[in-house]
């Protein structure tokens, strides 16, 4: 039995979107889960699909993990509040940071390093989004000066960007080796 032309050039669907649903509940990753893949999976699902349906499936794909755990799980709300709807532009720059790596497609080590430094600002970016909205519009901050909040809250980042990048390097290296082994995509469509 042969799949469908689509389903063939759609297989990425299916991992990413178990990577997303596997990883989101607990953000950082503790002794019996993995940290929050969200990020990377916008990333690698920018480099492989232009379509952005695809881009507003995984949004909803988060927002029914999130519903889900919180209602489900006992998993602490505290990060809902106005400031969670700042996830969409979030998501958005890790995804159009995937679309412009679809450039680096050679198995060259400077376009891996372009793609990670593309990845790396767009983390980057991410990070100053979420956060930065959060502050603003959680309404839980009206004590704190920004510098205040900053310095306590830079100390997420290295978590934060280390755990995205880490999942778009296995994603980079696993594309890139898809690339190189043209027994993997002789029967894709072009």
């Amino acid at each position: 039995m042969s799949s469908t032309p689509w389903l063939k050039s759609h297989y990425l669907i299916f991992p990413l979107v178990a990577l997303m649903a596997f990883t989101r509940i607990r953000h950082f990753g503790d002794a019996y889960s993995l940290p929050d893949a969200s990020l990377a999976v916008f990333f690698l699902a920018g480099l492989r699909f232009s379509q952005r349906w695809f881009l507003a499936l995984l949004i909803i794909e988060a927002g029914l993990i999130d519903f889900v755990a919180i209602t489900q799980f006992s998993v602490d709300d505290y990060c809902i509040s106005l400031a969670y709807v700042f996830l969409i532009p979030t998501y958005a720059v890790m995804w159009y940071a995937g679309r412009a790596c679809e450039a680096f497609k050679s198995l060259s080590t400077l376009d891996m390093l372009k793609a990670l430094s593309t990845a790396g600002l767009a983390t980057t970016v991410a990070f100053m989004l979420s956060n930065g909205s959060f502050y603003l519009f959680s309404g839980k901050f009206a004590d704190l000066t920004l510098f205040e909040y900053t310095s306590r809250v830079i100390k997420y980042y290295p978590a934060y960007a280390s755990a995205a990048l880490l999942y778009a390097l296995a994603g980079l290296m696993t594309a890139k080796t898809k690339r190189a082994l043209p027994f993997l995509h002789r029967h894709e469509p072009a």
